[in-house]
């Protein structure tokens, strides 16, 4: 054992104690401490839904049940960040950027091939105690273990132990739930669906004919460091040792690719995958490596441990394999990673968790076609994603038997606010991969990017939610949008602007509203939905996103693509159809606006989408001209 390990332990206690700070926020008629935010759960979203409440003013405390926040990207070891290059949304951009400055630059952090970004688990949590150090209004609790939830009229009382303390119990007015399993949701009450899920209920083509409770693969991930040539640090042979399983694992002369449908990488190639900066190696490898089939979601914490230790055996296995057939003796166990004896993670990488019975429940087709569904849930938008549908099943016994569900194409696509609200659940938010998603869709909001993102949506709407002294459900989802948009977060996926632009939230808002549309597409392996900036807008474009605002064969235009002079008729329709009143005529605004920006136009007249965009949201802003439920639907009340 490192005999550094002893002093470790000390300093991740000390460290906990001193960033629990003191629960002294408002004392309630109840009794105790109340806080506006209670977060069970300090993973990839819980963590964010911390800062992201704190910082519009919310009191608020996350329980995390193990010394380091950030779950799966930290904890769990899956320090490589997959998908949302493009997309420099929100917290996850913060994130990105402070990972930059410590590394130095953007491309040190492309050390392996699986990611572009890939960092030390060690060195994200550091990052992530400054984000959260620097947040007066958080609290934390680590290595503190839920034990139950209840509640009582319009506060929430929760009870956990703090390491080896007696029970704290605490009161919130919003709990959520951001543990890796939906632990919480289950212990308050709230419906779920755990698997697969059948073609009949969800109408997805390419899910199962019949419901199943399989979910994907989890994954002990191991952290490995090279000791330098020459360095022998092989592993103590596991019990029950069996090479078989991993023959396929590489080109290794001890498999054909014909007896595999995965290509064969060079057994260094392989390793080169995780490669993470300063000589460490992640090893999170899919193919016959140390992905594991266990469905440990509704298991008590016993079993759950023993479960663990089977994963754990897998994965040690697969470590002596890489060292004794393959050669990789100077690949050791890192010791100087994680706080645990075994030099293992923390917790294990879990791919898939309950899935809530929300508000709205979001499907493939919804995320594969959004103009085309029968709610127009992409008006409701608010976190990013834009990897492939990811499914890890091959470890599972009868994985022959179940449906292809492996990189299935999508465009990049919004998450919608209604899928974190329980639908029979007041004051309760839920995230991470336990929010209301289809099985399929799950295997891309189960992402980093997008589970960061999430969290902050959640903590913007349980921040909102106490100021305005209401339950989640009842906050405007065009208000929580609004947030987001000034907390320089994206509510729609469009890869093909700078967010530095100054159309970039006229472009964001007006493409909530449909008035323009995007254009989702795979480009080779990645996912973009464009808005095309600086294109001409087309008079087709144009009637087809006013179809749901005016009454368009009323409008006269001269030819293929809309002219300057012919804005103000528009804007005129707007004003009479939605009883606007004008400060200014609309020839002087639109001619302010225009000087304002320099904008320039094609062939004198014909304006580009981005500054039409501009000019509707500053003369009109239809983005709070009508509101929308949760289901993207207008509401008849109109806010002029």
């Amino acid at each position: 054992m490192d005999n550094r390990l002893p002093f470790l332990s000390f300093l991740f206690f000390l460290l906990t104690i001193l960033s629990c700070k003191k629960f002294t926020q408002t004392n309630g008629e109840h009794g105790g401490t109340v806080y506006d935010v209670i977060i069970v759960g300090g993973g990839a979203s819980g963590t964010m839904s911390g800062i992201q409440a704190s910082r519009m003013g919310a009191s608020t405390l996350i329980i995390e049940e193990t010394p380091w926040l950030g779950g799966m990207f930290t904890a769990a070891g899956v320090s490589a960040i997959d998908g949302n290059y493009r997309l420099p949304s929100g917290l996850w951009q913060e994130f990105r950027e402070a990972l930059i400055a410590y590394y130095g630059h953007e491309d040190s952090l492309k050390t392996g091939w699986v990611s572009n970004v890939l960092f030390e688990p060690h060195q994200a949590v550091k990052i992530l105690e400054q984000m959260t150090k620097a947040e007066p209004n958080l609290n934390l609790s680590l290595n503190s273990t839920f034990i139950a939830a209840e509640q009582n009229k319009d506060l929430w009382k929760v009870s956990f132990h703090q390491g080896n303390t007696d029970t704290i119990a605490l009161h919130a007015r919003i709990l959520i739930d951001g543990t890796e399993l939906g632990d919480v949701a289950r212990h308050v009450g709230i419906s779920y669906d755990i698997g697969m899920d059948s073609k009949k209920i969800t109408n997805e083509a390419i899910a199962p004919e019949e419901a199943n409770n399989i979910i994907q693969d989890i994954t002990y991930v191991a952290i490995l460091k090279d000791y330098g040539p020459g360095a022998d640090k092989t592993i103590p042979k596991p019990d029950h040792y069996d090479p078989s399983p991993f023959y396929c694992t590489c080109d290794a002369g001890l498999c054909d690719e014909e007896d595999t449908e995965n290509k064969l990488w060079s057994c260094q190639q392989m390793m080169n995958y995780g490669k993470l900066p300063n000589g460490y190696y992640m090893i999170n490898w899919p193919i016959a490596g140390n992905d594991y089939y266990l469905n440990s979601i509704d298991m008590n914490p016993e079993e759950r441990r023993e479960a663990f230790k089977k994963a754990k055996a897998h994965t040690l296995s697969y470590i002596y394999y890489l060292q004794t057939e393959l050669g990789f003796r100077h690949l050791g166990l890192a010791n100087d990673v994680f706080p645990t004896e075994d030099n293992l993670p923390l917790i294990p990488y879990h791919r898939e968790s309950r899935r809530i019975k929300g508000l709205v429940r979001f499907n493939i087709n919804d995320l594969a076609e959004p103009f085309k569904q029968e709610y127009p849930l992409y008006r409701t938008g608010i976190a990013v994603g834009d990897y492939p549908v990811d499914h890890h099943h091959k470890a599972h016994p009868n994985y022959e038997q179940l449906p292809d569900l492996h990189f299935y194409p999508v465009p990049s696509y919004a998450v919608p606010l209604g899928s974190l609200i329980p639908e029979n659940m007041d004051n309760f938010l839920v995230v991470e991969k336990s929010i209301s998603v289809t099985n399929l869709v799950n295997g891309t909001t189960r992402l980093q990017p997008v589970c960061m993102l999430i969290g902050q949506a959640a903590g913007t709407l349980a921040a909102l939610a106490t100021h305005q002294d209401k339950s989640p459900k009842h906050v405007r989802v065009r208000e929580v949008q609004k947030v987001l948009l000034d907390h320089q977060a994206f509510i729609l996926p469009y890869s093909d602007i700078n967010p530095a632009s100054r159309a970039f939230k006229p472009l964001q808002k007006i493409g909530s509203t449909g008035i323009l549309r995007g254009e989702g597409k795979n480009i080779g392996w990645e996912n973009h939905t464009h808005i095309y900036p600086d294109s001409l807008l087309t008079i087709s474009a144009l009637k087809t996103g006013l179809a749901d605002w005016l009454d368009t064969a009323q409008l006269n235009f001269r030819d293929k693509f809309v002219q300057v002079k012919e804005l103000e008729t528009v804007f005129s329709a707007f004003a009479n159809n939605y009883s606007l009143t004008l400060e200014k005529s609309l020839s002087e605004q639109i001619n302010g606006i225009i000087a304002e920006n320099k904008m320039t136009f094609s062939e004198g007249k014909y304006i580009e989408r981005s500054d039409f965009a501009i000019l509707l949201d500053s003369i009109i802003d239809p983005f709070m001209l009508r509101q929308i439920d949760h289901y993207g639907r207008f509401e008849e009340t109109r806010d002029n």
